[in-house]
């Protein structure tokens, strides 16, 4: 079983940064890759950012590529999600995910622990 907790959320102004923490519990927290997704009000949850159980391979959506930096801490049971160049339309809630396997999915189905969420807004 493992928990994971977000924080790092809040207000910036557009064009600033974040960087958002997910905190795991578990043993097993090496071998899960894991993913950062957001979802808007009335809209799908939408994948962000992935990295693989041992941090070699990264992934991230379109809109996010060359602003955003995932990366892990094994030895914390920790992964965050840097976030520079916040545009308005990054406000949102992000949730950090984890999966057991060894590859980033765009899938938010295929993860099985979940966050609760931490709120990002960026004002214009």
């Amino acid at each position: 079983q493992v928990q994971l907790v977000e924080s790092g959320g809040g207000l910036v102004q557009a064009g600033g940064s974040l960087r958002l923490s997910c905190a795991a519990s578990g043993r097993t927290f090496s071998s899960y890759t894991m993913g950062w997704f957001r979802q808007a009000p009335g809209r799908e949850r939408e994948f962000v950012a992935g990295i693989s159980w041992n941090g070699g391979s990264t992934s991230y959506a379109d809109s996010v590529k060359g602003r955003f930096t995932i990366s892990r801490d094994i030895a914390k049971n920790t992964v965050y999600l840097q976030m520079n160049s916040l545009k308005p339309e990054d406000t949102t809630v992000y949730y950090c995910a984890g999966r057991s396997g060894p590859y980033v999915n765009y899938s938010p189905g295929q993860y099985t622990y979940w966050g609760q969420g931490t709120q990002v807004t960026v004002s214009s």
